[in-house]
């Protein structure tokens, strides 16, 4: 049984991908990251030496603390943490239980550079409809939380991406884009290892959507037509992202845990 200071992998496998995740750091010396390369969902590296530097900016988070066991490292860093009036927790058995239960690692060479702010920075063609707001939502629920969106007229957004240091993602011949019939969300979800039902089965609507395949999936229609109506409501495709992340939350969350579930009228009336 895990102490009140740790979280289980199956705890914190269930929060991840919500909105309100915890913030995860790994501390991990580069002895050993460099064993294994890959970093937990939405996780970024910081010396572990330095940990008290973080506790400013984490005042008002929930963290958890990965090292390779679990052991000294991160008990010590999530302790001291605390000591900032952090609330802070280490995960039981480290990245090694986390690897043993399969959890998604995702390969640390995919996840591009990040800017002064600690930030990856990632731009595309304005006025998104539904790739470029799926892809958004997949990056900040599973890879980088803190991540800058920048949405600039189609033919700026190659020279936008060399001058601002940004990754191009959704246009065509750059890496993070459509590939035969897969949308760039599917390529985000195979380039960064995060295959999962719940996944799959979102991206099966997302390319339903996207690519006007309604018959890949009954959700896909609603999902266009959802998207279209908040490329309406808002002008500002900042302001659609936000809104938007509220809507692939929700259709994340049917597709992990509400698939069997359905909803008649009369309430508990019964199947003919």
């Amino acid at each position: 049984m895990p102490s009140p200071t740790q979280i289980t992998v199956s705890q914190l496998s269930r929060l991840i991908g919500l909105p309100d995740a915890p913030v995860i750091v790994d501390i991990c010396i580069d002895e050993d990251f460099d064993l294994d390369p890959r970093l937990l969902p939405t996780s970024f590296r910081h010396p572990f030496r330095d940990i008290a530097s973080l506790a400013p900016g984490l005042k008002r988070s929930r963290v958890v603390v990965v090292c390779q066991k679990g052991l000294k490292l991160s008990q010590g860093a999530a302790a001291i943490l605390r000591d900032h009036g952090v609330s802070a927790e280490s995960l039981e058995g480290g990245n090694w239980a986390w690897r043993d239960a399969g959890g998604p690692l995702i390969p640390a060479d995919k996840i591009p550079p990040r800017n002064a702010e600690g930030r990856t920075v990632w731009v595309t063609r304005h006025r998104p409809k539904i790739d470029r707001i799926a892809c958004p939502w997949l990056i900040r629920r599973f890879v980088d939380p803190r991540a800058q969106f920048l949405f600039v007229e189609p033919a700026e957004v190659l020279n936008v991406a060399d001058r601002f240091e940004a990754t191009p993602f959704d246009v065509e011949d750059v890496f993070w884009s459509h590939r035969g019939e897969r949308c760039t969300f599917d390529v985000m979800i195979e380039e960064f290892k995060l295959e999962s039902d719940a996944l799959t089965r979102l991206a099966t609507i997302i390319r339903g959507a996207d690519t006007d395949r309604h018959d890949l999936a009954p959700q896909a229609a609603g999902l266009m037509a959802a998207s279209l109506g908040l490329s309406r409501m808002y002008r500002d495709d900042l302001a659609q992202l936000d809104a938007g992340m509220g809507l692939y939350d929700a259709f994340y969350r049917w597709s992990r845990d509400a698939v069997d579930e359905g909803h008649d009228w009369p309430a508990g009336a019964p199947k003919s």
